[in-house]
């Protein structure tokens, strides 16, 4: 066994919810290529060769949970990778509540364990969710299904940009807690990247820093580009890594922040929050 094994997944049970397309699709075909066993949890058609897969809603707690029990343990390496746009139906629930319910039955039943890694995909929406650690604090705070669905709702926070922000806000505050039990979650916070969430939405999604990849002569990163980074976070080689949203989008941020790209410098002060 050489050293460069731990970037790989031999003898691994994964499990990949959101991973019938888009990112989740490009990492469940990645960790499957990396030696894993994979389960593939979503509510489209999954059609990738070789995986079990599970029909999941995550906007309905009983699925959630059924899917769980199905699924059962090991969970070697969990990726939480599904997520809808503003206008969608139960978004609050899709983009973070039932992540977080799929979670907490995953450890109460022993299916996350000492070793464990838990990976999701957040977004640039979520950055800067530290101005408001505070109020974020509340919906963490708040477990119960029912109560966290109302929380966002209630409040008008059931969009894209406020479940982002607690993904955000989760990974970070729960990242002590877990590895305590012997378990490490990060993100990564993608940029504009070509899926078939993004070309529905694509003047904004893809449009965002269209400027700063047509200077640089680059494309909108592929769903492979981010399976990449969240595979790694999620594999040994990533021990030392826990608690962080790894900001995966080809330097627009870091060019914006330090005005290396001047135009960038608005779209990305804003997100961070830093005026």
């Amino acid at each position: 066994m050489g050293a460069f094994d731990a970037f790989r997944y031999d003898g691994k049970r994964a499990v990949v919810v959101g991973g019938a397309t888009g990112m989740g699709a490009a990492v469940a075909e990645l960790v499957q290529d990396a030696g894993a066993e994979v389960v593939v949890m979503d509510f489209a058609e999954v059609t990738l060769p070789g995986v079990k897969a599970i029909h999941l809603n995550l906007a309905e707690r009983e699925s959630v949970e059924a899917a769980v029990d199905d699924c059962g343990g090991p969970v070697d390496a969990l990726f939480s990778c599904a997520g809808v746009a503003d206008g969608t139906p139960g978004i609050e629930r899709i983009n973070f509540v039932g992540h977080r319910h799929l979670i907490n039955r995953m450890l109460d039943n022993g299916a996350l364990s000492r070793g464990s890694k838990i990976g999701f995909i957040s977004s640039a929406a979520g950055l800067g969710w530290e101005r408001n650690l505070a109020e974020l604090n509340e919906l963490l705070d708040t477990t119960d299904w029912d109560a966290a669905t109302a929380w966002l709702v209630d409040r008008g926070k059931a969009d894209y940009f406020n479940t982002k922000q607690a993904v955000c806000a989760y990974v970070s505050r729960e990242a002590y807690s877990f590895l305590k039990r012997g378990i490490r979650i990060n993100a990564i916070c993608p940029g504009p990247t070509d899926t078939p969430l993004a070309q529905a939405n694509k003047e904004l999604w893809l449009g965002f820093g269209s400027d700063y990849r047509e200077d640089l002569g680059i494309d909108a990163s592929t769903p492979m580009e981010q399976a990449y980074a969240l595979a790694f976070l999620c594999s040994d080689a990533g021990a030392a890594i826990t608690g962080i949203t790894l900001v995966s989008d080809e330097g627009y941020m870091s060019s914006g922040i330090t005005n290396s790209f001047e135009p960038a410098a608005g779209p990305a002060g804003f997100l961070l929050g830093r005026y």
